[in-house]
């Protein structure tokens, strides 16, 4: 399995109830709350050269937002180019592992505050296989 192919929600190997208490729950702060998020990918994201590092879930979830944009005349950021622009973020930030289970529970999290942020039926095939 190649790690350039992109977001793939079938990629993300966090156990279900795992990521729905972080669905459901409260936003701590704590950048390891977030499934797919241990030490090591915290200490990644905290020394970014070049760049303010992300120290907690409330700066992950603002540049999952920043990475809305920008829209233009002729191109809206959609959920999928969206998505796909997060989990690029994430490995050009070092993040070698998991990339797909924080894309989505980031944006699974934040589409329950801002519904039509992450359209999951986008990624739903006909056999729709979890992995």
């Amino acid at each position: 399995m190649g790690d350039n192919q992109g977001y793939d929600p079938k990629r993300s190997r966090v156990n279900d109830d795992t990521m729905m208490d972080f669905i459901r729950g409260s936003v701590t702060g704590d950048i390891t709350e977030v499934p797919g998020i241990g030490p090591a990918a915290a200490k990644k994201l905290a020394n970014v050269e070049g760049e303010e590092g992300i120290t907690n879930t409330y700066q992950l979830i603002g540049k999952f937002l920043m990475l809305k944009g920008p829209d233009t005349d002729t191109n809206k950021v959609e959920s999928f180019e969206h998505c796909e622009k997060f989990w690029y973020w994430l490995q050009a930030m070092g993040i070698s592992a998991h990339r797909s289970a924080i894309v989505k529970a980031i944006a699974q999290k934040v589409n329950g505050l801002l519904p039509g942020v992450y359209d999951p039926d986008l990624y739903e095939d006909e056999d729709d296989e979890e992995e």
